[in-house]
């Protein structure tokens, strides 16, 4: 997940595809800012 702010990627996460098909945005710590911020999905690192 990276942060929308920093754009820093900090969190991994799994979802089921099948069931939701739209990215996942959650409120997550950014210890760069140490303060809780909005990440979204991105896509995954090759």
């Amino acid at each position: 997940m990276e942060c929308t702010e920093t754009g820093m990627r900090s969190y991994i996460t799994e979802k089921n595809r099948v069931n939701s098909t739209e990215k996942i945005e959650l409120k997550k710590y950014n210890p760069k800012l140490r303060k809780h911020t909005l990440h979204k999905e991105v896509q995954k690192l090759k």
